[in-house]
């Protein structure tokens, strides 16, 4: 597990090997990560847009960009938390992803971003 915190709000990412959606004589890997914010500060924030960083042990790099996350822009009041669960493919059996969400001070309108810390996304038979 994972956890950084940016600007009072604190990001944590577990990590799991999907073996039933995976494929590997095909060089195909799917990932499944859960991710947990949890508002610290003493206002609202409201999560509005996401950038991830993709890296996989092959050499290839993919970047992306959306808004909000799983369908949600969700608002955390002082002290909530949002979890959500959401996947990634790579055509290796290691790789890492990192990035940071674009948030929202509810109080003042101020924009700011939140790190998402570095994970790796490993097959458990590379680990052999």
């Amino acid at each position: 597990m994972h956890s950084l915190i940016t600007e009072g709000v604190e990001i944590t990412v577990e990590t799991f090997y999907q073996p039933d959606y995976s494929q590997p004589v095909r060089n195909e890997f799917m990932f499944a990560y859960r991710i947990t914010l949890e508002n610290h500060n003493s206002f609202s924030v409201q999560l509005l847009r996401r950038h991830w960083d993709i890296f996989d042990s092959n050499g290839e790099y993919r970047e992306v960009d959306g808004d909000g996350v799983v369908g949600q822009q969700p608002v955390l009041t002082p002290g909530e938390t949002f979890q959500y669960v959401s996947g990634c493919n790579l055509n290796s059996d290691m790789g890492k992803m990192w990035g940071h969400y674009d948030m929202i001070n509810l109080f003042d309108q101020r924009e700011f971003q939140v790190e998402i810390p570095a994970f790796r996304l490993v097959a458990p038979m590379k680990l052999n």
